[in-house]
């Protein structure tokens, strides 16, 4: 039998399965990435690029502080700068349900670590003069902080290049078989044979673990993002409210990323298909009702993206039940935010390290681990 050609084949080239590669390659391992489009395009390249603190699940908040640092960083560990830039970050409440509600969660967050302040809204209007209207309570971060999403594509793919992994863009794979070397990933060409196998493939998952006999229980969401034109210096801080349906903030170039989890139509299959007015409409009211400045804003774009959600609303990182050398990261919550750190963290697992933090093993999804299918 040939032996195989890799030490690990990654199977989805967004933020998480390229941050894998590139820390496999780095600790001596012969790493290919697997990509049907281009790096970073999917997911990783249609969010906000929003690195909120705040907006993070309380059992989160520890992966977030690690990742923020990362982020931070991306030119000593990647090589490239994406546009980090720290503006701190307001959440409001705007009535008695959902103060109660912040000021819960907010609890929590900060025994997890969060520096997270609750505030008066004349302490807000102090923070950021953009909102001026009212509101019952409001939530701060000083650390809250976005990146450009459209520039780690580019980032990764030098990164990657240094660190000698093949990059395969362009390359959809249709099946996984596995054989006595490990896995051959089968594509319109020859197969790429590895022995390990990583699934990185976002709400693509649910397919992926089938060619290996596993069914997954991933939800897939298709929430949407719309972009503004250019226009004056309105807003600084980055923007949210209690009930989640609302991210908000202004790019140095003008222009202002509106998004906030409102649903358009599509799934795995067949991507983003439609935007639904109604909730477009929604999303745009709540952003003025926030920042009024933005009766003035003028919609260039409004686009789809897909996000793979477990029913636990917790991540996929660690091996794969019932398949040896396999493993899967997905479902990361704000998985832009926390790619680098996770991707690290099981890339440090495939090569016999602790990982820094413990994962979020898969296995708890299933009440018995899927018998072996080898």
């Amino acid at each position: 039998m040939t032996k195989s050609p890799y030490d690990v084949a990654v199977l989805g080239g967004g933020i998480l399965g390229c941050t894998v590669a590139l820390f496999l390659a780095r600790g001596g391992m012969r790493v290919a990435v697997i990509e049907r489009g281009a790096l970073c395009r999917e997911a990783s390249g249609r969010n906000a690029g929003g690195l909120a603190i705040q907006v993070k699940p309380a059992a989160l908040i520890p992966y977030a502080l690690k990742s923020w640092e990362l982020w931070r960083t991306t030119a000593d560990w990647l090589g490239a700068e994406v546009g980090f830039e720290v503006r701190g970050g307001l959440t409001f409440a705007f009535d008695e349900a959902e103060a109660e509600m912040l000021e819960s969660r907010t609890k929590a967050r900060q025994a997890a670590g969060a520096p997270i302040e609750i505030i008066g809204p004349n302490r807000a209007r102090e923070i950021e003069p953009g909102f001026t209207g009212t509101a019952a309570l409001a939530s701060y971060c000083a650390l809250d902080a976005f990146a450009d999403s459209t520039l780690t594509g580019f980032a990764y793919r030098g990164a990657l290049a240094r660190a000698g992994v093949a990059i395969m863009e362009n390359t959809a794979a249709t099946g996984i078989d596995r054989n006595g070397d490990g896995f051959a990933v089968n594509t319109a060409g020859a197969p790429i044979r590895a022995r390990r196998l990583v699934l990185a493939g976002g709400v693509w998952l649910v397919e992926m673990a089938r060619w290996l006999g596993i069914d997954i229980p991933i939800r897939c969401a298709v929430p949407s993002v719309t972009v503004t034109e250019r226009m004056p210096p309105i807003f600084r801080a980055i923007i949210g409210v209690a009930s989640g349906r609302l991210t908000l903030k202004q790019a140095a170039n003008g222009t202002v990323l509106i998004g906030g989890g409102w649903q358009g139509t599509g799934d795995a299959r067949h991507g983003g298909l439609d935007v639904i007015s109604e909730n477009l409409i929604g999303n745009l009211r709540l952003a003025h009702h926030v920042i009024p400045g933005l009766a003035q804003a003028r919609v260039a774009r409004t686009w789809l993206g897909l996000e793979a959600h477990a029913p636990d609303s917790m991540p996929l990182v660690g091996p794969l039940p019932g398949i040896g050398n396999a493993f899967v990261i997905g479902c990361v919550w704000g998985g832009f935010s926390h790619g680098p750190l996770v991707g690290r963290m099981l890339a440090d697992e495939i090569l016999g390290r602790e990982p820094e933090m413990p994962l979020f093993d898969p296995r708890r999804l299933f009440r018995n681990d899927p018998p072996d299918t080898g």
